[in-house]
């Protein structure tokens, strides 16, 4: 009998947060994420939405049994410096760090959102890009 593996896809990971307009001000107007949609039960309801950059997904809930603050998520980026400079460019407060080398090769822009969730940005050094 033959046993059918599932297709597996990218993760979607969901990072809690408790504001919404603090939330669409980083994700949207400085990360430059776009809003794919939002959901509330109703009216005064806790958000969970999704946002997106290229094919790059996340949610984000207001719902406290769906995450935990704090967590990390890690995104892997082309053009990690010109993206960078675009960041920098947009002054937001609180939210810059400079891009790191790290010793498994790669350069990493490490950034907290307003509710403690860590996002990594990072970028696959060209030494380690090249054909063995």
């Amino acid at each position: 009998m033959t046993v059918m593996k599932p297709a597996m896809r990218s993760p979607i990971p969901i990072l809690r947060i408790f504001d919404e307009e603090k939330a669409k001000e980083f994700y949207l107007r400085f990360l430059g994420f776009r809003l794919d949609w939002e959901h509330r039960f109703s009216d005064g309801m806790p958000l969970y939405m999704q946002v997106s950059f290229d094919r790059c997904v996340l949610h984000l809930s207001e719902h406290h049994g769906d995450c935990t603050p704090g967590g990390a998520v890690r995104i892997q980026t082309d053009n990690l410096t010109e993206y960078h400079q675009g960041l920098v460019a947009k002054k937001y407060p609180n939210a810059l760090s400079k891009i790191e080398q790290t010793p498994w090769e790669t350069e990493e822009l490490s950034l907290h959102d307003p509710f403690g969730n860590r996002i990594i940005f990072y970028e696959e050094s060209s030494e380690r890009n090249q054909p063995l």
